[in-house]
């Protein structure tokens, strides 16, 4: 993390584009955020989009603008993120989740800073700083040909790997003082103190959803707690290893079996602390984990996604590029 803030001070300073690595919960966005208030644009808008949590044909439309009549719906003119971006930062995140046509049209503002509203031939030119985020191996999406390698190397100027929270639990105790703090405040509570085995059980969690789901987690401690210390029984079971669904099977032990285990079938042959098997590592874990917590919740996806630490739309994607039968799933 000490790498990741030194590279981020440093890269702030230029008008060069980021593209941000990490699993979902990671801290992407505010990696983002204090590269664009780092920078000289600090003052001016800084404009996120979540590629990942609309349909191709709205994601268009959001990105660029649409004029009136341009399709059905389309009653007036309207701006799109990239004009409201002009002079300042526009962070894509889930840029994995374009379709090979928008990437077209992201390769082209990139390049010459200009592009046309959906259903407009008038040319519009940007001065905007991009910042691209993903939560999947851009590489193995290039090598399946659902991502353009020209654009991949456009957005990859300084890439920023940002490391899982089971890879940093020296940072646990850290992070849940800080929430603690947070949402005290925030509630009118007053719950400062951590007991040793609540934090001893947080740091022995293999953590899916990364800080996102530490967070959740202590918002809700902060909410149930009586006295002002963050004791066990504030935890919930999955955390506890107690959780009857298969959630707890996957902990950070568990990642030194997988990486075995992928190794021995042939599935790579690099070290384990290298980056290609790590994201087969990560994949096969992300897999798992997603069919067992659709099989606790029966296949509700609302509820899979709350307790993954991730939004519906990301989870319904996540389903389909693990081949996942969703046809019975309910919504």
């Amino acid at each position: 993390m000490e790498e990741v803030y030194r590279t981020t001070r440093k890269v702030a300073r230029s008008n060069a584009s980021v593209l941000l690595l990490g699993e979902t919960g990671t801290g992407k966005e505010l990696i983002a955020n204090a590269i664009h208030q780092l920078s000289n644009r600090g003052s001016n808008p800084f404009v996120k989009v979540n590629c990942g949590a609309l349909s191709e044909s709205l994601l268009e439309s959001e990105l660029f603008g649409h004029v009136r009549g341009s399709f059905t719906g389309a009653v007036a003119n309207r701006a799109g993120r990239f004009e409201a971006a002009h002079s300042g930062t526009i962070f894509l995140d889930e840029i994995n989740s374009t379709n090979m046509h928008l990437q077209v049209k992201l390769l082209r503002v990139l390049q010459e800073r200009e592009f046309e509203r959906v259903g407009d031939t008038q040319t519009i030119q940007v001065d905007v700083r991009v910042i691209a985020a993903s939560n999947r191996d851009l590489m193995k999406q290039i090598e399946d040909g659902e991502f353009r390698e020209d654009l991949y190397w456009r957005l990859n100027v300084v890439p920023i790997q940002i490391p899982p929270l089971r890879r940093r639990r020296e940072d646990i105790h850290e992070l849940v003082a800080h929430f603690l703090n947070y949402y005290s405040e925030l509630n009118e509570r007053y719950v400062v103190h951590i007991h040793p085995d609540a934090l001893a059980a947080m740091k022995d969690y293999h953590w899916p959803g990364n800080v996102r789901e530490l967070q959740n987690y202590i918002e809700r401690a902060v909410v149930m707690a009586e006295t002002d210390e963050l004791t066990v029984d504030l935890l919930p079971d999955v955390v506890l290893g107690t959780e009857k669904s298969g959630t707890s099977l996957i902990r950070g032990a568990d990642i030194d079996t997988l990486t075995q285990e992928v190794v021995q079938q042939g599935l790579a042959t690099a070290d384990p602390d290298e980056g290609d098997l790590h994201c087969k590592i990560v994949d096969r874990v992300e897999k798992e984990l997603i069919v067992q917590v659709m099989m606790s919740c029966n296949s509700v996806q609302t509820k899979a996604a709350a307790r993954l630490g991730i939004n519906r739309n990301t989870l319904h994607k996540k389903l389909k590029d693990y081949n996942l039968d969703s046809g019975n799933q309910q919504q």
